[in-house]
């Protein structure tokens, strides 16, 4: 998998293979920041929270883009692992990233974290994890924060699916959903 865009564009990231672990396809991750970048998201000023991350190739892609930082969330230990050596081989310093070999959930319900600008959520598909992470992540969001997910296209977000969650985009790519949603104001 190759990084799209930024300072490591074209550069080679790995990934392990396995039930539930589907990288973001190319197509798929170039749509996504097309979208983001279409709303003007100020890239060098954004701290990013990918989810379910995998091989991180949507926060490394952040990352090569000018992102401040990046924290990665990924259950398994050795696609935790993979991410670590990703950043180290890209060259991001290290105060850049940090990984978490850890529950979504359970990371989410933590505290400690501070607030993030960009969430990036990717769960296995047909498991029914979006909904509680929606419903936990806006409290982890700075002022007009976006979350951005990528799920099986069977699955569909209302308007007012997710409180604290404003919708801005719901689309189809393939196999994939696409939905957007910005923190809604929380004074």
């Amino acid at each position: 998998m190759r990084i799209i865009s930024g300072a490591f564009r074209g550069r080679t990231i790995r990934s392990i293979s396995g039930p539930g672990y589907r990288p973001a396809t190319g197509k798929v991750r170039q749509a996504l920041f097309s979208m983001l970048d279409s709303r003007g998201v100020p890239w060098t000023e954004f701290r990013i929270l990918d989810l379910f991350a995998g091989s991180g190739s949507l926060g490394l892609e952040a990352l090569s883009r000018g992102a401040r930082e990046a924290w990665f969330v990924e259950k398994n230990k050795k696609a935790a692992r993979v991410i670590g050596e990703n950043n180290r081989e890209l060259g991001v310093a290290s105060d850049r990233y940090k990984v978490f070999s850890k529950d979504v959930l359970d990371f989410l319900r933590m505290g400690g974290q501070g607030t993030f600008d960009l969430a990036f959520v990717d769960p296995p598909y047909g498991k029914g994890l979006i909904a509680p992470v929606l419903h936990e992540i806006p409290p982890l969001l700075g002022p007009d924060g976006y979350v951005v997910a990528e799920v099986e296209s069977g699955l569909d977000f209302g308007p007012e699916d997710f409180p604290g969650l404003d919708l801005l985009i719901n689309r189809k790519y393939g196999q994939t959903r696409i939905g957007i949603w910005i923190a809604i104001d929380k004074k």
